[in-house]
């Protein structure tokens, strides 16, 4: 599977409360959640991101909290995938539990700009910057996580029979 988007850049030690801020928190429909999706760094986000875009962070990516809101928020926003230099420890099992595919690759971090066009290869790890031509390799995602994901998350695999 490819993901084709528009990158969205933004620093270091992203919270949760950033990606969805608490009072937020009082429901779960990923719409609403989405709705008000990074507001903690610009508030207009929401309104300005087309489905299938890409948010690019810097190191540890989704700290704080352990909620669960936060990677709803994001696919609820429309967004197909995040890369950063390296993700909170929870919310990177987190996303993938909802569904939300996340790569590590440091150098296609410092290649990337908000705006620019990428191409992701969800099954071998591949980025590709569309503006600058540069490829990058992230670790590929196992197959055994790419089956939650196309299940649309854990719940749904789990729901089907995978195991």
């Amino acid at each position: 599977m490819k993901l084709t988007g528009k990158a969205w850049k933004f620093g270091d030690d992203v919270n949760t409360d950033v990606i969805i801020p608490a009072p937020y928190l009082v429901t779960s429909d990923p719409k609403e959640l989405g709705s008000h999706c990074m507001e903690g760094a610009d508030p207009e986000f929401s309104k300005k991101i087309s489905r299938g875009d890409i948010v690019v962070g810097g190191k540890n990516f989704g700290c704080g909290s352990s909620r669960e809101h936060a990677p709803v928020a994001l696919t609820g926003a429309g967004v197909a995938c995040v890369i950063a230099r390296s993700f909170a420890r929870i919310f990177y099992r987190n996303s993938f539990n909802k569904g939300l595919p996340l790569f590590e690759c440091a150098p296609a971090v410092d290649d990337i700009q908000t705006g620019h066009r990428l191409e992701i290869n969800v099954e071998n790890g591949e980025i590709r910057n569309l503006d600058t031509g540069r490829t990058f390799n992230a670790n590929p995602i196992p197959p055994f996580m790419q089956e939650i994901l196309s299940d649309g998350g854990l719940m749904n695999y789990v729901l089907k029979g995978r195991r």
